[in-house]
């Protein structure tokens, strides 16, 4: 049990606060339902910077910028208010004083100033192109044009929520091998830069020829240890070249079409894109996007260039009437599943929600594809960095044992 603070409306849109006693915060936005509020905000004290008034008197320089996770609260909660029958300026209003981090605050500051001068959500919302997408001012629009604005901000939260929660599952899955690559790699550079030069110093001094092993690891550690400027500098030039080739184009292409032909990543690759392609055109046509713009649209969140090049060919088939599926199948590039179940959607008039299907089910399988390719990659790297430290080991003892046999 834990004493969780609320922030809800009544029917009236009165704002109310509060707090009380629950298990999680479940229980708690279950019971405002329950007595007929409309939960907007709700956490343990002294999580937020209401509770922590030093902090959110920084300076709005020295602030961390907004997040996702400030655009989908943003998103939850607006559509909350809205459904309460709160007018959008209104609304506004109470989000910025429930807005913890003063960045975003001076964002709706800003957002709340248009809406009240006469400008339409959505012009508001472009403004801050690297806060909200293309996806997000599209759907937007269309809901501000067919007056469900409440309606489709709920699905666009859903959209967020879904995407975040694959995100920081790969996110995480991953986080121990990086730790275990971070630290067994410094461990190593300590040992070939500070503590082999001092055994090397004693090795030196017997005048005897030492083992294969340790003049190869002697070797490495001294180059390591007087030439480790030529290193930094192969691998800051070899990164220079590679971002400017990257900026061109081709070299863009051929990288995305490289990452896809990988042996193990390639499909984990081709799955997470499809995922992506399949939620956002899926999510804009239920907000009522049309198919050509919102095509577009996710053409423009497609971040590898092989697949944006076939949504270009999608939208080309879209213009001659040949639907979704067919021009699907044209490209080449896209799994057998996903384009039948566009079929599917499409002879059944149920199209979003087979795409939307489809992102779930590849996002299922991005999550299986991750935590089978961890669980191969974390014995991997512990045998690796296994093996290198015992060749260290192994070589130091030859050579130990190697000076103990120097006839006195």
């Amino acid at each position: 049990m834990g004493t969780f603070q609320y922030t809800a409306t009544d029917r009236s849109a009165k704002v109310i606060r509060g707090s009380m006693e629950a298990a999680d915060e479940r229980v708690v936005v279950a019971w405002l339902r329950a007595n007929g509020y409309y939960p907007i905000k709700v956490g343990q004290p002294g999580t937020s910077a209401e509770a922590r008034p030093g902090l959110a008197r920084l300076p709005t320089r020295f602030a961390r910028g907004p997040s996702a996770q400030d655009v989908l609260a943003f998103t939850q909660q607006l559509a909350t208010l809205l459904e309460a029958g709160m007018e959008l300026d209104r609304s506004l209003a109470i989000l910025l004083d429930l807005t913890d981090n003063p960045r975003f605050r001076s964002i709706l500051r800003g957002i709340l100033a248009d809406v009240q001068g006469g400008s339409s959500l959505a012009d508001s919302l472009a403004k801050h192109p690297r806060l909200f997408s293309k996806l997000y001012v599209n759907m937007v629009k269309a809901a501000e044009a067919s007056g469900v604005l409440e309606t489709i901000l709920s699905r666009l939260a859903g959209f967020l929520e879904r995407s975040k929660a694959v995100r920081d599952e790969v996110t995480s899955a991953l986080i121990y091998p990086l730790l275990l690559v971070l630290v067994g790699g410094a461990a190593v550079v300590v040992m070939m830069n500070f503590v082999i030069p001092r055994f090397a110093q004693i090795f030196a001094d017997t005048k005897q020829l030492m083992p294969l092993p340790t003049r190869i690891l002697l070797a490495i550690s001294t180059f390591t240890t007087n030439y480790w400027w030529v290193f930094l500098g192969v691998v800051v030039v070899g990164l220079m070249a590679l971002r400017a080739y990257l900026q061109t184009e081709q070299g863009r292409l051929q990288w995305d079409e490289w990452k896809l032909k990988l042996p193990l990543l390639g499909g984990l690759i081709r799955e997470i894109e499809v995922s992506r392609f399949a939620r956002t055109f899926g999510t804009l046509l239920h907000g009522g996007v049309p198919v050509l713009a919102a095509a577009a649209i996710v053409k423009e969140t497609i971040t590898n260039r092989v697949i944006s090049g076939a949504m270009s060919r999608l939208q080309e088939g879209i213009k001659r009437g040949e639907g979704i599926s067919g021009p699907l199948r044209a490209t080449g590039v896209f799994p057998s599943f996903s384009i039948h179940m566009a079929k599917v959607g499409e002879e059944t008039g149920k199209l979003e929600e087979m795409l939307i299907k489809v992102a779930d089910t590849y996002d299922e399988r991005v999550r299986r594809t991750v935590k089978r390719l961890t669980s191969l990659l974390e014995p991997l790297l512990i045998l690796c960095l296994g093996a290198i430290v015992g060749f260290i080991v192994l070589s130091m003892l030859l050579a130990i044992f190697s000076i103990n046999e120097i006839p006195v």
